[in-house]
């Protein structure tokens, strides 16, 4: 499991929420492009190939890591926030589109979480970042509106996003179906399977059906009431038919 640092933090504000993290000196925190919000004298940014979990990759082992990222979509590139100051400094990170921000303990969730490809915030540096390939390929790449996992790993803080109402689910040896746009993310004890139900066909769906995940065994999962690509569809009707 990759050591990561130990940072400090508090998520603020009720709906539009953003995570304040504070860092001792020489501490780091890694962040998708272009989350940051504000940060504080003394903190350095730098833009690097992949998380730096590994630092003593070669230039072609990081190219080969982050190739998966960018044919999920994702940059292959991350910024690195690390505090050179001789005392305590804050950053604070928010995410892209209206929602609330879950911290995950990975020491908590067994060194692992899976998360949609679009939901992962920022981390304590060390946390390994990677997409989870599924084992059959329609599952990744047609199992609903670009149903792509992140992987996660490491025993510090690592942080998600998420729209609408959070919902927390523990699952112990016991299934649950979700729509797959509902699903934010789960521990390593989850396995997920993700199928197409045509029976759920409706003035909404069209006749491909809908794409359910199937969750089951022992662990948590997080789902949002309100996935942006729902919202995103009902403002372009609205749009269009007025």
């Amino acid at each position: 499991m990759p050591e990561c640092h130990e940072i400090d933090y508090e998520i603020l504000g009720s709906d539009l929420q953003y995570v304040e993290i504070e860092l001792d000196p020489d501490e780091t925190v890694v962040a998708e492009a272009g989350a940051m919000s504000y940060m504080e004298e003394g903190i350095e940014f730098t833009t690097h190939l992949g998380d730096g979990s590994e630092p003593e990759q070669s230039l072609l082992a990081k190219l080969i890591g982050t190739s998966a990222r960018k044919l999920s979509g994702d940059s292959v590139f991350m910024t690195h926030f690390t505090n050179r100051a001789d005392s305590k400094r804050r950053v604070a990170f928010s995410a892209p589109v209206p929602g609330k921000i879950v911290d995950v303990n990975m020491q908590r969730a067994g060194g692992e979480f899976f998360c949609q490809k679009d939901a992962f915030l920022c981390a304590a540096y060390g946390t390994k970042i990677s997409i989870s390939m599924q084992r059959r390929l329609g599952t990744g790449f047609f199992g609903g509106s670009g149903f792509i996992l992140q992987r996660l790993e490491g025993d510090g803080y690592a942080f998600v996003h998420a729209c609408g109402t959070i919902i927390k689910k523990t699952l112990r040896n016991t299934t649950l179906r979700v729509d797959t746009g509902c699903l934010v993310g789960y521990t390593s004890g989850i396995h997920c399977e993700v199928a197409r139900a045509p029976e759920l066909r409706s003035m909404f769906f069209g006749d491909d059906g809908m794409f359910l995940a199937t969750l089951s065994g022992h662990g948590s999962i997080l789902l949002q009431s309100l996935p942006f690509s729902r919202l995103a569809d009902r403002v372009l009707q609205h749009t269009s038919n007025g």
